[in-house]
């Protein structure tokens, strides 16, 4: 499959094509960080604990085809979905932005066609991450941070 021109501004989220919706996604990794939700007030907090799948340097899942079956938590996201998973999503990701009516950052990988733009601009979580093999589930409290934007 083939990505149309500038298919972000024309092309509604449930009509992109497979490769249109992956190529949303602009690696930035802050998806595959541990949250907390504080039971009382709903509001979720970031963690620096990476998925055990996420690699640190890249930003990418290790085991993407097959990351469902290794880490059944893990969420596939989806036009139909996105309204589900709204409230967690980082606020800068391209889906979340586009199902709000939002523009792409101008730091974009589409926008700017190198994928280490997202990490030149400072909003991906490369190299500051801790995997969650390593921290106690108890213990995750202590890595909460900001989001990178």
């Amino acid at each position: 499959m083939t990505l149309r021109d500038r298919f972000w501004e024309t092309v509604p989220l449930g009509k992109m094509n497979d490769a249109e919706w992956e190529a949303l996604c602009d690696g930035c990794g802050k998806c595959c960080l541990n949250k907390i939700e504080d039971e009382d007030s709903g509001e979720v907090f970031l963690t620096r604990v990476a998925c055990r799948l996420l690699d640190d340097e890249t930003c990418q899942c290790g085991q993407y085809e097959t990351r469902k079956s290794i880490v059944p938590e893990c969420i596939v996201l989806r036009p139909s979905t996105i309204d589900k998973h709204l409230y967690w999503m980082p606020k800068t990701c391209a889906y979340r932005l586009l199902h709000l009516g939002q523009p792409l950052p101008e730091w974009h990988p589409l926008k700017t066609g190198d994928p280490q733009s997202v990490h030149d601009a400072g909003v991906s979580v490369q190299g500051f991450t801790v995997s969650e093999a390593t921290v106690d589930d108890d213990d995750w409290e202590s890595h909460i941070i900001e989001e990178p934007q």
